[in-house]
């Protein structure tokens, strides 16, 4: 026998070999090789059964993108011919294709074919010439080195969708076949041929832009628009932003020889046995199982699936790439439900990090992969960039084109960084430019100029109980010269718990007054808001009007307010009766008209909606408002989600103020805390004990306040005087607990987080927190903060009996630091932007993929968009017009970024 064939089947693979496994060894590919070989091969084959798993290898060869999985591939191949021929007389020419000096040093990638000339495809005949055939790439080439080469890391926080181990179903039955051993050939019924890859059609894109509705999309009707909208996503633009919320890893290639237990795998192999088999009582509605016995030339092995349409889509004798998890059976290695898909087809479920995207019912998995691989196919092709050349080049970002595919079908987890950088960077080089043109909107205002020098603020600074410490003195004085201009003041008071914010509000509002203007201050709770009316009538109660010489006037206005009160407050406002009002969502209905505000003051920002801020602000003439935020916020992040407001930060404590000890202890200590809190009160302080629920849930997931103040009350401590306060609470109630604990008619306080904010009670020295794995750590340090504003030592205690997760970092965290600051950057990096900034109220667009916890990503997106700002503040320049389209698109949703 001549082995003709097989002789010049290790030619080509020697020569593939050697030109990196870039599939160029023959005109057309080793696919077209395959079809025209194998009639040859199978007349002259010993074997003919190990004849068509060559062909199935070479297939799927163009299919596999890694060069040292197709590496792998050959050396199969190479196996196979010995096996198909049992032949010496190629003996020298499987070692040659086999040595080491047949294989390259060096894997290049395949999308960056290396400079040297290439050696001539072993000529065929009957074929043209190499230049008369154009040969479409294996995969969309790589840019440039110097565009996207070395991207800056992205920050260890979330950089993107985590790359996790696929979802797979409960073991079940396998069927009771005798062992599958490997190696062994298979039996010599001949399969039938698997078929070449036919050429793609490529995808059309639909008329109408990325705007235009899905429907506008191959094999998308009505029925399945609906369901996708389900999943926000109603245009073509919101499918291909449909990101993946992780990826499952199957780009390990491994033959069955070398499989292990628990690895997630693929395997490329033929199907060589097909067969269903019912599982369970027909009468019970009953499941079939089906299972094919897979070889790849080096063993075999089973796969099963408990899905009726996979027996549709298997055909025996037919080559197909499985991945999944390696399980067992019996001491057998097999794989349950594991993802497949022909050869002749790109990979897109199976050999590749798979994307794993949001579903909903009536939308399987693989239904919305193919229909966003079309999507993708039809759309990143001749996608225009909207982000400006010479941005990206600095940035050194990968095409967004390019950014998409790879965000969806990435190649490998670099080229998944560099497109998840790079749609990270649009989201916030977006959201700073409409950041920055509404400041710019904004300061075009005119804004009523109001005196703010030394003299305006002498009376109230002389009223005081104490003096401003050098940090409040200098944001007092930014804040004078914001109000001494003629352009509204946009600024964010930052400073932690206790730092003395509340005086500094206090000083903007009696400016207010003392230009004969109104003021007005807004908190979230009804509770903060009227603690601040209370607390700032007392402090105004002996401060005369500076211009009138009348008490200067201080009035409550919330939605528990009687009619008649409601009615009359509202009238004194329009009427100017009204100096300062303090209230919550209450003052910025329709109804309520100052005749004059020319201050505003929005107590816990964080709290709050971009409408709610929008609708104070334009009560009347532009005010001048005053944010404060009792939440720390790193300054990165602010100078970006805030880049509209000017920034000061009170980084000093008033004297006094010692820092507060806090301790963590598990449940089994609460008469260790019980016997400490009642000696606090023997000696004339006060206590919180503060508690996650009101009332105990049906589950019994936590103490509650409701049921714990009367245990507490009657067996712990029966001789003290405890009160209660929830949200729950009518005004009238909450306000009586809330006036007698602060005037010690009440030892100890037993609330839920309604005392987060806003209670000021410096007799209280020990605040005892059950449950405190379910608060986060910018919540714990506000409960901290309702101690230790007053002369004696105070004490923090946490009951927690958590053991595992974030939450022994947080209570760690709390433990050693008092550092509001330290301690909002640490709950950033774990809870992530989202909780802890609460994106969603705070004006700011829904971001897809940008983390805003990605500061190094953050910072360059800013820096861009200042440099372009600065150029084009009206984004007016023609190379701009497209990125002003996007920032409009984007910002839609958003009403007011402050």
């Amino acid at each position: 026998m001549s082995n003709n064939a097989f002789s010049r089947l290790l030619k080509v693979l020697s020569l593939e070999r050697k030109q990196g496994y870039r599939n160029k060894a023959v005109i057309g590919g080793l696919d077209k090789f395959a079809s025209r070989w194998e009639a040859d091969a199978q007349a002259e084959a010993r074997n003919p059964a190990a004849v068509s798993e060559i062909v199935s290898l070479l297939l799927g060869y163009p299919a596999i993108d890694d060069p040292a999985a197709r590496e792998r591939i050959l050396d199969q191949i190479v196996r196979r011919t010995r096996d198909a021929t049992a032949s010496e007389t190629l003996t020298t020419d499987t070692a040659q294709v086999l040595a080491p000096e047949a294989r390259p040093a060096a894997l290049p990638p395949i999308s960056r074919p290396a400079p040297a000339p290439e050696p001539a495809p072993v000529p065929v005949p009957g074929e043209p010439a190499a230049e008369e055939i154009a040969l479409p790439p294996l995969s969309k080439p790589a840019p440039p080195a110097s565009e996207v080469s070395a991207p800056p890391e992205p920050a260890p926080t979330r950089p993107m969708p985590a790359l996790s181990k696929p979802e797979t179903e409960p073991r079940a039955s396998a069927p009771n076949h005798a062992a599958l051993s490997t190696g062994r050939a298979v039996a010599p019924v001949r399969p039938p041929v698997a078929k070449a890859a036919e050429p793609q059609t490529p995808a059309q894109a639909p008329s109408g832009g990325l705007d235009a509705p899905v429907t506008r999309l191959p094999n998308i009707g009505v029925t399945f628009a609906q369901k996708l909208a389900r999943l926000g996503v109603n245009t073509v633009r919101d499918l291909l932003y449909l990101l993946p919320r992780r990826y499952d890893d199957y780009s390990l290639l491994r033959t069955i020889d070398t499989l292990e237990y628990g690895e997630e795998v693929t395997v490329i192999g033929t199907v060589w046995e097909l067969k269903a088999r019912t599982i369970g009582d027909n009468r019970d509605g009953d499941r079939r199982m089906i299972t094919a016995v897979v070889g790849d030339g080096t063993g075999q092995m089973e796969m099963t699936w408990f899905n009726p349409y996979v027996e549709r889509r298997l055909r025996a004798g037919r080559a197909f790439s499985f991945s999944g998890k390696v399980d067992s059976y019996r001491g057998r290695l097999l794989m349950r439900n594991p993802e497949f898909e022909p050869l002749e087809k790109s990979q897109v479920h199976t050999g590749r990090l798979v994307p794993v995207y949001p579903l909903t019912q009536g939308i399987t998995a693989r239904w919305l992969r193919r229909v966003i691989r079309k999507a993708v196919d039809a759309w990143t092709v001749n996608l225009d960039d909207f982000l400006p050349e010479a941005v990206r080049r600095e940035n050194r970002l990968l095409p967004l084109s390019e950014a998409l595919e790879q965000i969806h079908f990435p190649v490998n987890q670099e080229r998944l960084q560099a497109a998840h950088r790079r749609l990270s960077f649009d989201e916030f080089f977006i959201l700073q430019l409409g950041i920055l043109g509404h400041r710019k909107r904004f300061r075009d205002q005119p804004a009523r100029t109001l005196r703010a020098d030394d003299a305006v603020f002498a009376p109230f600074l002389a009223a005081l109980p104490f003096s401003l410490t050098a940090a409040q003195r200098r944001v007092l004085g930014d804040i004078a010269a914001d109000l001494g201009g003629s352009r509204p003041m946009s600024r964010l008071l930052q400073g932690d718990v206790g730092s003395g914010k509340t005086a500094v509000a206090a000083a903007a509002l009696w400016a207010a007054v003392a230009n004969g203007t109104q003021a007005a201050i807004m908190a979230p709770t009804e509770i903060l808001a009227e603690q601040h009316a209370r607390s700032f009538g007392a402090l105004f109660a002996n401060l005369p009007h500076p211009l009138t010489g009348q008490p200067i006037q201080v009035t409550l206005l919330t939605g528990s307010m009687r009619r008649s009160e409601r009615d009359a407050a509202l009238a004194a406002l329009a009427a100017g009766k009204i100096d300062i009002a303090v209230g919550t969502h209450a003052l910025i209905q329709e109804n309520v008209v100052f005749r004059e505000l020319a201050v505003a003051v929005v107590d816990e920002q964080h709290r709050f909606g971009v409408e709610q801020r929008a609708a104070l602000r334009h009560k009347g003439l532009p005010p001048h408002v005053l944010v404060m935020s009792a939440t720390p916020i790193p300054r990165s992040l602010a100078l970006t989600i805030y880049g509209d407001l000017d920034i000061s930060v009170i980084d000093e404590m008033p004297a006094g103020r010692t820092p507060v000890k806090t301790k963590w202890l598990t449940s089994d200590q609460h008469e260790r805390v019980y016997g400490f809190i009642g000696r606090q009160a023997a000696s004339g302080q006060q206590a919180f004990i503060v508690y996650p629920l009101v009332e105990e849930t049906e589950t019994g997931d936590g103490n509650a306040a409701v049921q714990e103040h009367a245990r507490l009350q009657n067996e712990i401590f029966p001789n003290l005087r405890l009160g209660l306060l929830h949200g729950r609470m009518k005004g009238e109630e909450k306000e009586g607990v809330m006036r007698a604990f602060s005037r010690g008619e009440l030892d100890v306080l037993v609330a839920t987080s309604v005392v987060e904010v806003g209670i000021d009670v410096p007799n209280a020295t020990v605040i005892l927190i059950e449950g405190a794995e379910r608060f986060g750590l910018a919540q714990l340090h506000q409960f901290r903060g309702r101690v230790g504003r007053g002369q004696h030592a105070s004490y923090c205690v946490l009951i927690s009996d958590a053991t595992e997760g974030e939450s022994l970092k947080r209570l760690h965290a709390l433990e050693q630091s008092n550092d509001g600051f330290a301690l909002a950057q640490i709950d950033l990096e774990m809870r992530g932007p989202g909780d802890f900034f609460g994106a969603r109220q705070s004006g700011i667009p829904a971001l897809r993929t940008a983390e805003l916890s990605d500061l190094r990503t953050l910072e360059a997106a800013r820096s861009s968009a200042q440099r372009l700002f600065e150029r084009d503040p009206q984004l007016e320049l023609p190379e701009h017009r497209a990125l002003a389209a996007q920032v409009a698109t984007f910002w839609a949703s958003a009403v007011d970024a402050s």
